[in-house]
């Protein structure tokens, strides 16, 4: 799966347009492993001649100039999309030692520029990877990030522990689950519980048509188109009746806008120019959106339901309080669960039976 390393990535790339270079130099390049400088220095017996290992060493030097962070992995991750592989690490000697095309080379500058223009790569590639599953991606729609893999894994957890109980009273068994995701975005929620859930349906909402149509294009790309209901909807002037398709729904998923709205100007600029919005700002408290999914939940989940949310580290606390304050929901934090930074990021809520 391609990706980059999950602290790596959690810092957006950010690219300064300082530097745009012209032709790029063969000399030119950064610190090379012992591995690469042993193929450097075999390739390199053929002057003039640029290796995937020169265009790796060159953009990261032009990258590290322009004080970029991950330069190296933001080179490798260009120059192995336009050789066709997932990594750098996955391509062989060969590759690594056969001089580029003129095309290949042209390519890895465009797709470079775009990098030095602040924008962030999974958009300057078009496509990145979310569980097992390779993505279409397109600015403004929301970058799906690597701790809500972990969402995924709960929500199929919870579905998993149902059938393993099968044989008890409760909870009982939901062999064909249906799924709500409020704010599809791409459709790397949705599409990967279709995948990892064979039996499951699923009903993906957003309020962005470029959402939509972009979730509706990786489903068809995916071949899940079947399983999955795609609709164009503001939650906050929805009813429930709306989302009830295939009946009362077993588990309602979101990564919500959940940014406090004073912390939107502190967001790296990539984020600022490049992504929606919208699908950050939670308002003054990051809970306009998750109270609107809470207060409209009750109505649409089966006794025992869930809600699976990922929020901001602040939130549990304050989410436990606003369910208290509104008993009349009958919803109960059931479980909160930390990201891989041993932060708190996800909430398991359920309905009470009545």
């Amino acid at each position: 799966m391609r990706y980059l390393a999950r602290p790596l990535l959690r810092r957006w790339l950010s690219l300064s347009p300082q530097h745009v270079p012209g032709q790029l130099s063969p000399s030119e390049g950064g610190v090379l492993s012992p591995k690469q400088s042993s193929l450097r220095q075999s390739c390199s017996a053929r002057p003039g001649l640029v290796t995937a290992t020169d265009m790796v060493n060159h953009w990261q030097k032009v990258f590290e100039t322009n004080g970029i962070p991950e330069a190296r992995e933001s080179s490798q991750y260009i120059v192995s999309f336009v050789l066709g592989a997932k990594t750098f690490q996955s391509l062989n000697s060969k590759s690594l030692c056969t001089p580029l095309t003129e095309m290949q080379q042209e390519q890895i500058q465009q797709l470079s520029r775009k990098r030095l223009e602040r924008m962030p790569v999974q958009y300057v590639l078009g496509e990145w990877d979310f569980q097992d599953l390779t993505l279409k991606m397109r600015p403004p729609v929301f970058i799906p990030r690597p701790e809500t893999e972990d969402l995924v894994s709960l929500v199929v957890e919870e579905e998993s522990q149902k059938c393993a109980n099968s044989g008890l009273s409760i909870p009982v068994p939901v062999p064909h689950p249906v799924i709500l995701e409020i704010g599809c975005g791409s459709g790397a929620i949705a599409l990967s519980l279709l995948c990892k859930l064979p039996q499951s349906q699923v009903i993906a909402v957003d309020k962005e048509k470029a959402a939509v149509d972009l979730t509706r294009e990786n489903a068809h790309r995916l071949q899940l188109q079947e399983r999955i209901h795609i609709i164009h909807q503001d939650v906050s002037h929805s009813s429930a009746k709306q989302f009830l398709l295939w009946g009362p729904i077993d588990v309602i998923v979101s990564n919500p806008p959940y940014v406090f709205h004073e912390d939107m100007a502190s967001l790296d600029a990539e984020i600022l120019r490049y992504e929606d919005l919208d699908a950050l700002d939670g308002g003054d408290d990051g809970m306009s959106v998750i109270k609107t999914i809470l207060a409209l939940a009750p109505s649409l989940l089966k006794d025992s339901g869930s809600v699976f949310l990922e929020v901001d580290p602040r939130h549990p606390n304050m989410v436990e309080h606003w369910l208290h304050a509104h008993p009349d929901l009958l919803l109960t934090l059931r479980a909160i669960h930390k990201d891989f930074c041993g932060k708190p990021r996800f909430l398991h809520i359920q309905k009470q039976s009545r």
